[in-house]
């Protein structure tokens, strides 16, 4: 079958070779068009419901809002957990669904579930448009002039938003900061008494004077009319003019009861920028499905038509922070990587083959693979991300086509005798090589199942990985058997002479000068391979563990956790303080806070919590000998000066997928379960406490419960049935004239501003003022709050977690100087020895260890199973069960330089890493193979055990050292890559690198050796046979 592919390729060499420039070209314009994203969302399937609900507590919401959508969502197909969190007028509700689930289907389940739901009158749920990779663009609105920051804000919400949302891709925007308009009525309660009116009454009359109506049409003569009554409401003067009461036939205006006046909401969030404490901020979603780039590019048109004409003057878009920098330097880090891969390879080949154009050919295969790689992946949809593209194992990618082009290359060189012509040769040499190859591809194929079958967020984040190693497998073994030997029938004619480079015969003589001492040493040999093995499991203990490394995004992204009773103007003006700390350092180009949460609530906290993303300049214009880790702890003894607040370091990306994957704001965490808060707070400071103790933990603190302070107004049941009044009125009377209401809207073109109902600000200052507010009886009378109701302060719940219908308080941390594995791990045994929890409370560790300990559960099930299924391939190629145990023992060979490379650069063992380990496997099986087979035909042709053995590894050494070391320096500029994008091909490649230099020597020089000792016994048989005979 393969032979007639290749013949079949030779007679069409000219369709074959405008093929090849087809995918050429087709490759490149692929790549161009093809979704880049820097890193992949790792994320299950999320849908997010907000609910508002302004001035109620954490524990009415919880109560009256949060617990009865849980317990309507509940039994959900494909539901996985329930996160929520209630907080001072915010219900947020995250419903993570099975990976295997579709997220549009979820959301219309959700919403189904949502119709069933008895809420309070005015509470509507709605669906976030945030999720973990959802923010691409960020910017701020100036203005200049006389430009206030209500107009800014006015104009964002109602103008710039709308423009962006009109780019397809772009799911919402959210505006964050700012002041948002409306209109007050500030009402003075001594008028309310003077006038003989009641506050219900005002808010009835304006609420029935701002009205539209239509009186169908009226036919006058040969005409129509439509017929409307207008009555809304236009302005100030109209609000001031509307009537609330008459009395003794004098009509009673507001304008006579209280002030009117245009004002802001009341704040929820600040943002600040550089030396600018109040500025408004835009944040660009984007929707799922949609490729970055694209809608990027799109949003960056808009900006430049905004800009320059549809903005009023004076008013711009500056931009401070655009995902596509990330891409394009990741990009830009993955391709130099990529070119230096391919010319390293090209020279190792060259230095071997000895022949520029056989060379060449197989060289070709690298970049031609790829581009079948990419133009496969645009055919099916699917997005690369640097670890997809820059993990790449080029070595694996030339095995096919070296074994292919060395065959010919060795049958040409060696033809003439046979007389045959170069499409002959090419065409025997494919036909003794095509069943190798097919078995080297099928055991790496088989290596790489571990890969493929990664589930749940290892998944999501190697997908793209496994899906682009099978692409250019499959593409490279399509170049091995139709492109390399139409290439070979071109470029390799003339005179062809197969002799050794001056490199080559060097290390030739070397190698048979090791190998015969090893033959005579093998006692020896095999004492330092099991200390050589022991070294390394020693040197296994001391590697650390962890998850994933971070992507290097060139920013940093920095919360900070105040006492939770801060009031907001306390909290702006530490704020402003850390912004300056930030900008001591010369590194830091842009610093830019945000407090508290956005108005459409899609960041669920308050004043206590300050996020700060800081811009940095690119490292190499740092100062000299400063890193990243170095910067942090400049940063953070600057901000240590600060009393009461909790800091927290991380990047943009890194630190909305770790929220969205643990549902806390932070790298890692310990829940604590519970009933009761209190309890709950009180054993999460002992955990605290020890800790503390743990090195390598940073970032420490608590996300407190309690400690509210709560102006509680009791309503007195009896005492109100005695003035005839209910429990509803009391406290209408006090949401109404201490918080406010917004009664209406007011129309302004097509925008639309609440009209907010109040008492003036020095009747609702103060408890005695508070209890001094009047409350109307239903025959007339008004008798002051205090009377009715019992006054006093209490502390509450701040805030409130819930995880499937359980309350917990989180502990977050984060993990720095030292490896999360072993971190955690101590954590844990110091917890179990000193922290002892009451019964029905119990902890659990949130966040990357949990996810590095259930992928590491399944590798050990998954990569056994690949191994007996290599076995099983192994023992059909040699129909030998010693031979193919042999080939299996080269992979302890392969650990021990992935191990010893881990250790030597300080590297932990993480997922990536493990695709390392199984890449490498992958290559020194296939190594193993390649030795083993051809001492057995030397062995079948008559040779003793011994002879076969020297002249097999003598034949086997190029080939085994091109794959090896062509893996190895294959991925050598990704071992040793420092810019942005590299930090996650890092171990993969420090592993491979460091894996293939020693199962290199060591396939070459030990397996001989257990080779000779496995096969002794069957030669001492088979001579006594002899002798008997």
């Amino acid at each position: 079958m393969i032979a007639r592919i290749v013949e079949l390729s030779l007679v069409q060499r000219v369709m074959v070779c405008i093929l090849g420039f087809l995918l050429f070209f087709g490759g490149l314009y692929a790549f161009h068009t093809l979704d880049i994203v820097a890193y992949p969302d790792p994320s299950p399937p999320m849908v997010e419901l907000i609910t508002q609900y302004p001035g109620w507590s954490a524990e009415e919401i919880e109560r009256q809002i949060t617990i009865p959508i849980e317990v309507a969502l509940n039994g959900m197909p494909g539901l996985t957990d329930i996160r929520s969190l209630s907080i001072f007028g915010l219900s947020d509700i995250k419903v993570y669904f099975d990976f295997n689930t579709e997220i549009f289907r979820d959301r219309q389940e959700v919403l189904n579930r949502l119709g069933s739901v008895q809420l309070p009158p005015g509470a509507a749920p709605s669906l976030s448009p945030w999720w973990a990779i959802a923010e691409i663009y960020r910017y701020e609105l100036t203005g200049a002039g006389e430009t206030t920051l209500t107009d800014l804000k006015t104009i964002q919400d109602w103008q710039v938003r709308r423009e962006f949302r009109r780019i397809p891709g772009v799911i919402d925007v959210t505006a964050f900061g700012g002041t948002t308009k409306e209109y007050h009525v500030d009402i003075d309660p001594g008028r309310l008494i003077s006038y003989g009116v009641n506050l219900s009454q005002v808010m009835s009359a304006l609420t029935n004077s701002n009205a539209n109506v239509g009186g169908n049409y009226l036919t006058i003569g040969a005409q129509n009319y439509n017929i409307r009554g207008l009555g809304l409401i236009n302005g100030i003067a109209d609000i001031e003019n509307v009537m609330v009461a008459e009395k003794e036939g004098t009509p009673i205006f507001v304008k006579t009861l209280g002030t009117v006046a245009v004002g802001p909401r009341v704040r929820l969030g600040k943002v600040g920028i550089d030396d600018r404490d109040d500025v408004v901020e835009g944040v660009i979603l984007l929707q799922r499905g949609y490729k970055a780039l694209n809608v990027l590019e799109k949003v960056r048109g808009k900006v430049e038509d905004l800009n320059t004409w549809k903005l009023p003057a004076g008013v711009k878009v500056k931009t401070f922070y655009d995902r596509t920098a990330l891409i394009h330097t990741t990009v830009e880090t993955v391709t130099d990587i990529l070119i230096s891969g391919m010319v390293l390879v090209f020279i190792i080949l060259f230095v071997f083959l000895g022949h520029l154009r056989a060379a060449l050919i197989v060289a070709l295969t690298i970049p031609l693979s790829l581009l079948f790689t990419f133009t496969m992946m645009v055919l099916i949809g699917q997005s690369a991300n640097l670890i997809s593209l820059g993990s790449i194992d080029f070595g694996i990618i030339v095995d096919a086509t070296l074994i292919m082009v060395e065959s010919i290359f060795f049958h040409l060189a060696h033809g003439k005798i046979q007389g045959l012509t170069v499409h002959q040769q090419i065409v025997r040499a494919a036909r003794q090589v095509g069943q190798p190859i097919f078995s080297s591809t099928a055991i790496i194929v088989v290596a790489f199942i571990p890969l493929f079958t990664m589930t749940g967020v290892p998944g999501k984040i190697f997908a793209p990985m496994s899906i682009t190693y099978g692409f250019a497998l499959l593409g490279a073994l399509l170049m091995a058997f139709t492109l390399a030997p139409v290439l070979c029938s071109f470029l390799l004619k003339g005179a062809i002479s197969e002799e050794d480079t001056a490199i080559v015969r060097g290390i030739r003589r070397f190698y048979n000068a090791v190998l015969d001492w090893a033959l005579g040493h093998r006692s020896a040999v095999v004492g330092f391979c099991v200390g050589l093995l022991a070294l390394t499991f020693v040197a296994l203990q001391s590697i650390g563990g962890e998850f994933m490394p971070a992507l290097e995004e060139g920013n940093l992204w920095v919360r900070a956790t105040m006492p939770v009773d801060i009031s907001f103007d306390q909290a702006a003006k530490l704020t402003s303080e850390i912004r300056k700390l930030f900008r001591e350092s010369p590194e830091v180009t842009t610093i830019v806070s945000q407090l508290g949460r956005p108005d459409d609530g899609t960041d669920p906290t308050s004043f206590f919590n300050a996020e700060f993303l800081a811009n940095l300049k690119p490292e190499k214009e740092w100062r000299p000998g400063l890193h990243k880790d170095a910067l942090i702890e400049e940063i953070e003894g600057r901000l240590k000066d600060i009393p009461g607040v909790i800091f927290n370091f991380s990047q943009v990306i890194q630190d909305n997928v770790e929220e969205a994957m643990s549902g806390v704001k932070g790298e890692n965490s310990i829940k604590l379960f519970g009933p009761d808060l209190k309890t709950m707070e009180a054993k999460a400071i002992e955990i605290e406490h020890v800790m503390r103790k743990v090195h390598g933990v940073k970032d420490l603190g608590i996300f407190r419960l309690v400690g509210q302070p709560n102006l509680l107004i009791q309503v007195d049941r009896e005492a109100s049935a005695r003035y005839g009044l209910q429990v509803s009125d009391v406290n209408a009377v006090v949401q109404a004239a201490v918080g406010g209401q917004a009664v209406t809207q007011v129309y302004e073109g097509e925008r639309l501003f609440d009209l907010v109902v109040r008492f003036l600000p020095e009747f609702r200052q103060d408890v005695d003022a508070i209890g001094n507010i009047l409350v109307s009886t239903p025959d007339g009378a008004r008798i002051p709050l205090k009377q009715v109701a019992t006054i006093t302060t209490q502390t509450g719940a701040f805030i409130i977690y819930r995880e499937n219908n359980e309350r917990y308080i989180p502990i977050k941390f984060s993990v720095r100087d030292r490896d999360l594995q072993s971190t955690v791990e101590e954590a844990q045994a110091l917890l179990a020895k000193e922290v002892s929890l009451p019964e029905r409370y119990r902890m659990e560790w949130a966040g990357q260890y949990d996810q590095l300990k259930e992928e590491q559960k399944r590798l050990a099930m998954v990569v056994p199973i690949s191994l007996m299924i290599i076995l099983f391939l192994l023992y059909t190629t040699f129909d030998s069960l010693k031979n193919a145990l042999l080939v299996l023992s080269t992979v302890p060979f392969a650990l021990v330089g992935g191990v010893l490379s881990l250790v030597a650069t300080h590297t932990n063992f993480s997922i990536s890493a493990a695709v390392g380990v199984i890449s490498t496997l992958g290559v020194a099986i296939l190594g193993g193979v390649l030795l083993i087979s051809r001492i057995e035909d030397f062995r079948l042709a008559g040779l003793t055990l011994r002879e076969a053995v020297r002249k097999g590894a003598d034949v086997q050494m190029r080939p085994i050292l091109m794959a090896t070391l062509g893996a190895a320096i294959g991925l050598l500029p990704a071992a040793l890559a420092t810019g942005i994008g590299s930090q996650a091909q890092k171990p993969l490649a420090r592993v491979v690198v460091g894996g293939m230099l020693t199962a290199a020597v060591l396939i070459l020089v030990v397996l001989p050796v257990f080779y000779e000792i496995v096969h002794r016994r069957d030669e001492r048989k088979s001579s006594e046979e002899e002798e008997r005979g």
